[in-house]
């Protein structure tokens, strides 16, 4: 049974069936489902407050420990000469969807969209994981070199949420920062006193970093990002990125093994709070979106790839610029995090729907993947 349940999480079935229920609900009541989302539920707070404000929290707090765990001597970012060429491809990764989304919004599309430059630049790291198993084989380098790339893509994507997608109905209030300073402070004073339990440095420090970003106006879903880096953890690494080491009981591997489970089975509320988009909402934003995820992310972390091999540092053993290009491809699923700051970025109503179907349209880029790996020759490592 706990195996049969990994397997779902594992491939994401929670998600994509919230993003389902929203779909239907969304086309078939628009009104009940967006009531749904508004209404107060436990303590005066919305479904939608609870799952984006609270939930999310979680979600980016595992990404935190991925990161810190992948910059630990062993991990997948150290040493630094290590990481240059999926680091650069990273760069590609975001400066190339957002150079396509300006360059075509500033023919295609108006002002009002210009704000939505944020929504490509990340890449979800559960389906692109996926679908470069399936085009790779498991042991190919090439999803090594994807999911280093999704989640330092991933990492920019939060500095792009807290630094350019703040409240615009609330000028930040920057001295809040201190209540999220002393949420740091705490953390790493617990670390100085050897506690062994990350449960008194999220609680402490979670609530104060949270409370900062919400009353500063930034978004609070980031409050962990700040605080998780602080949990002790072991000196070296020894997995590899999404891998469990259950023989690791620092407070660290502990947080993202005990928690991560939790996440994968509440990616059902994060796509009902945001995937119920109305069919109808298709427009521009849709196909601005979908061209910078698609064909921006495969020109970028292609191109930047390429010239990290020119300047010496080199692809992983293995792998060869036909597995990049497809690596490109792949990394055009947004999904998750540009469904996310689709919410950011707009805030009308009709734009934000169009812009999260170009979000969710961008699963398409699985199909290509698989489509070039097996028109370019890709050789499964099984």
């Amino acid at each position: 049974m706990k195996e049969r349940l990994n397997l779902l999480l594992e491939f994401s079935v929670p998600m994509i069936a919230g993003v389902l229920v929203a779909l239907v609900w969304a086309n078939l009541a628009p009104a009940g489902y967006h009531d749904f989302l508004k209404q107060p539920l436990v303590g005066g707070l919305s479904f939608h407050f609870i799952t984006n404000e609270l939930f999310m929290v979680l979600f980016f707090g595992i990404a935190a420990a991925e990161i810190t765990q992948s910059c630990l001597p062993g991990g997948d970012l150290n040493p630094p000469s290590r990481a240059v060429n999926p680091l650069l491809g990273t760069l590609g990764g975001v400066v190339g969807p957002v150079v396509v989304y300006l360059g075509l919004n500033a023919v295609l599309g108006g002002g009002e969209l210009r704000n939505g430059w944020g929504i490509p630049t990340a890449t979800d790291i559960a389906l692109a994981w996926l679908v470069a198993r399936a085009a790779f084989g498991a042991s190919h380098p090439a999803v090594s070199y994807l999911l280093l790339l999704a989640v330092a893509d991933d990492a920019i994507g939060l500095a792009i949420i807290a630094v350019f997608y703040p409240d615009p109905s609330h000028p930040v209030e920057p001295v809040w920062l201190l209540l999220t300073a002393a949420g740091m402070l705490v953390a790493y004073g617990l670390r100085r006193l050897k506690v062994r339990s990350y449960w008194p440095v999220v609680l402490t420090g979670g609530v104060l970093s949270w409370s900062g970003l919400h009353q500063a106006h930034l978004h609070p879903a980031l409050a962990l990002v700040f605080i998780v880096p602080f949990l002790p953890h072991r000196r070296r690494e020894t997995k590899r990125l999404f891998e469990e080491n259950p023989a690791d009981r620092s407070p660290l591997s502990q947080f993202e093994q005990e928690w991560k489970v939790v996440v994968d089975a509440g990616m059902f509320m994060f796509g009902l709070a945001n995937a119920g988009v109305e069919f109808s909402s298709v427009g521009t934003a849709t196909w601005l979106v979908l061209a910078a995820l698609i064909c921006g992310k495969a020109l970028g972390i292609f191109g930047c790839g390429w010239l990290a091999r020119r300047l010496g540092f080199g692809l992983p053993r293995g792998m060869h610029y036909t597995e990049l290009l497809v690596v490109g491809i792949i990394s055009g699923t947004g999904f998750t995090v540009a469904l996310f700051v689709a919410g950011e970025a707009f805030t009308d109503p009709a734009l934000q729907g169009a812009a999260k179907m170009g979000a969710m349209l961008s699963i398409g880029a699985a199909g290509i993947a698989m489509a070039a790996a097996r028109f370019l020759g890709v050789r499964k490592h099984e």
